[in-house]
């Protein structure tokens, strides 16, 4: 017999620093989830990760028990961390902040593939851009299918 699902819940937690404080203690405690337990089995399935902001979604169930599936690094962390900014453009159609290269698109393209509801590299590279755009990043060089051979 298969649990019952009591509903989902989004967080976005620091890879091995998650504590029972807020937010994470008061959004688990309201919905009975065991708030110590998670954070020790979070921390030690992100221990490689260590500081990266991880978005988790907990499946917690009628009986008090949860699931939880760890998710890649939000795209914009990782343009601002390939491009070592504190954070993106207040005006990004007017001030650019930074830029990046089409190869670390395409490194964070691969990075974050499992996540993105696309098929080819090549379409996960062009919703990267379009972030770094969104936040006043430039992507500097020819796309690679732009090229000519």
């Amino acid at each position: 017999m298969a649990k019952e699902v009591a509903g989902y819940l989004k967080l976005q937690v620091k890879g091995g620093q998650a504590n029972p404080s807020p937010p994470i203690g008061p959004a688990l405690g309201s919905k009975g989830i065991n708030i110590m337990e998670f954070c020790k089995q979070f921390n030690a399935r992100t221990q490689e990760k260590q500081g990266m902001v991880l978005p988790v979604l907990i499946t917690y169930y009628k009986d008090k028990s949860f699931d939880f599936v760890i998710k890649t690094p939000p795209a914009a962390i990782l343009l601002l961390e390939a491009t070592k900014l504190k954070s993106g453009s207040a005006e990004p159609n007017r001030k650019k902040v930074g830029s990046v290269t089409w190869d670390q698109v395409k490194t964070i393209a691969e990075t974050k593939m499992p996540d993105l509801n696309c098929f080819t590299i090549e379409s996960a590279m062009k919703m990267i851009a379009g972030t770094a755009r969104s936040m006043g990043i430039k992507v500097t060089g020819t796309a690679p299918w732009e090229q000519n051979d």
